[in-house]
């Protein structure tokens, strides 16, 4: 499968800032060169100023904004709405206010340009790109309020677009990467037609349940991912605070586990692959 000239991907850890154990992991993957990219969540808890630094300087990699407006988590502006009880909803209810179109249009583009800023604050610059926490960056409304930010608050930065390049019979049983999938189209149209810049594949989408095999399914992300793809991943070690915020944890470490071993390396040079 190897090729003379290896093609270029990114692979992203999402969620920096969600728990200072998954900070650590991601920053010890971009210093060994196992990472090429992370999306911070400016709304967490663990974004202290310290984790900020200590991002910057763990290595080369791309920093991007992980939009978040899901539940657990709550809004920087003080008008956004609807609420739960102070935070963001839940994401299923989030989905469905969005594909209703009843999210507050004015509310909501005024919380996407305060992360962008909150980020441009606190790395000096503004983010390399724009992705979203639970694909929030896919939704109805949500999309248009993230181009539209991204025109005007990140020149030059891209948006994740989630459209897979694996076979549908391979993700019949991952309902999750079929919608975000459909989500992308109008996505990349809308981009596209902005003239703002999006990945041309993506990959990573798996179910994350306790038993998911994360060794075994790395390499399928990586057949037929053309140059600039993408592969989202999520390592991390579990602690209390994560713990507080996220039912994703045990897969985190699994993950962290299989892209510090030898076997990620073996893989990237079988499918012709390289994060320089």
């Amino acid at each position: 499968m190897s090729q003379d000239k290896p093609r270029h991907f990114w692979l992203c850890a999402d969620d920096y800032g969600i728990a200072p154990g998954v900070n650590a992991a991601i920053r010890d993957l971009i210093g060994r060169g196992r990472l090429n990219a992370t999306s911070v969540m400016v709304v967490a808890p663990s974004v202290t100023r310290d984790e900020v630094d200590a991002l910057t300087g763990a290595g080369k990699a791309a920093i991007g904004l992980h939009l978040t407006l899901t539940a657990p988590f709550k809004p920087l502006t003080i008008d956004f709405g609807p609420l739960a009880q102070g935070a963001f909803h839940p994401l299923p209810a989030t989905l469905r206010l969005a594909l209703l179109r009843r999210l507050d249009r004015a509310a909501l583009g005024r919380e996407v340009d305060a992360q962008i800023t909150a980020f441009a604050q606190a790395f000096g610059r503004p983010p390399d790109f724009i992705d979203g926490h639970q694909h929030v960056q896919l939704f109805p409304q949500v999309r248009e309020a993230v181009l539209d930010g991204a025109r005007r608050l990140a020149p030059g930065a891209w948006v994740r677009q989630c459209v897979s390049v694996a076979p549908l019979r391979e993700r019949i049983n991952d309902p999750k990467g079929l919608l975000i999938d459909a989500l992308s189209r109008s996505v990349r149209r809308r981009a596209r037609n902005l003239g703002i810049a999006t990945n041309p594949a993506f990959a990573g989408t798996y179910t994350y349940r306790p038993d998911a095999d994360f060794a075994h399914l790395f390499p399928r992300f990586l057949a037929g991912l053309p140059e600039g793809g993408l592969i989202m991943c999520h390592p991390g070690n579990v602690d209390a605070e994560l713990r507080r915020l996220d039912p994703l944890t045990t897969v985190r470490e699994r993950e962290y586990a299989y892209l510090s071993g030898d076997a990620f390396s073996a893989a990237l040079e079988a499918y012709g692959l390289t994060l320089n």
